[in-house]
């Protein structure tokens, strides 16, 4: 074969493959881990630096064109991948619902995960390694939120970390970090009643803290992150 029958063959060859009909799918099935996929579903993906956790994405869109399957993705952001980094009231299971679109092969598709309204997260009886929770949007070019801000606790007054163990007060009902409060979690966790501070100086019961082992705790003292499944 000549180089200019060559060059016509594979310029041929080319133009045919890139006129192959994009479709758009309902769903798709991801072979090597067997997982069905669609429009919707919120997906863990591959990083190029295997050293990274999984990416977080939702599916916008999938579509085949020939062979090749690819996604059409809204991500999620971590704290630390966003302007400002990771703070602490971010829960280690936070993410944010950003801006930021982009188009992927659907082979980079890891598995399903679950990304919960903050609400629903933390009624949660056992958190997963694929459950995530999300109360902000994020703008990837500006680095603002919205909203622009939350409800914040405690006398740090810092937003609710669901991670973090807290100790509700019976007077004002307001929530208190041990640590805030010169109490230690084991402290924390033996509290037959609390009454903060302010609410104890204004004549109400000061702290209680039960030390017999037969008496019910009636203190409210949470940490909205159950154990994580392995």
């Amino acid at each position: 074969m000549t180089l200019f029958a060559y060059t016509l063959a594979t310029t041929s060859m080319a133009k045919a493959k890139a006129k192959a009909p994009r479709r758009t799918l309902d769903s798709y099935t991801v072979k090597p881990i067997n997982i069905t996929v669609k429009p919707g579903d919120c997906v863990l993906m591959r990083p190029s630096d295997p050293s990274k956790p999984s990416y977080v994405a939702k599916i916008e869109l999938i579509e085949s064109r020939g062979h090749s399957v690819r996604v059409h993705v809204r991500w999620y952001y971590r704290p630390e991948d966003s302007i400002g980094g990771r703070r602490q009231f971010h829960g280690s299971k936070e993410v944010f619902q950003s801006d930021h679109y982009d188009t992927q092969s659907a082979d980079t598709i890891e598995g399903k995960c679950t990304v919960h309204s903050f609400k629903n997260y933390t009624t949660l009886d056992v958190v997963g390694n694929d459950d995530f929770f999300c109360r902000f949007e994020y703008n990837s070019s500006s680095g603002a939120f919205n909203p622009e801000s939350v409800a914040v606790y405690c006398k740090c007054e810092m937003p609710y970390n669901p991670d973090d163990l807290m100790v509700q007060c019976e007077g004002c009902s307001d929530w208190f970090h041990p640590a805030c409060i010169e109490m230690s979690a084991e402290e924390a966790n033996r509290l037959g009643h609390f009454f903060c501070e302010k609410c104890s100086s204004q004549g109400q019961k000061k702290v209680q803290s039960s030390h017999r082992g037969t008496r019910q705790s009636e203190a409210k003292v949470e940490t909205k992150r159950r154990k994580v499944m392995k």
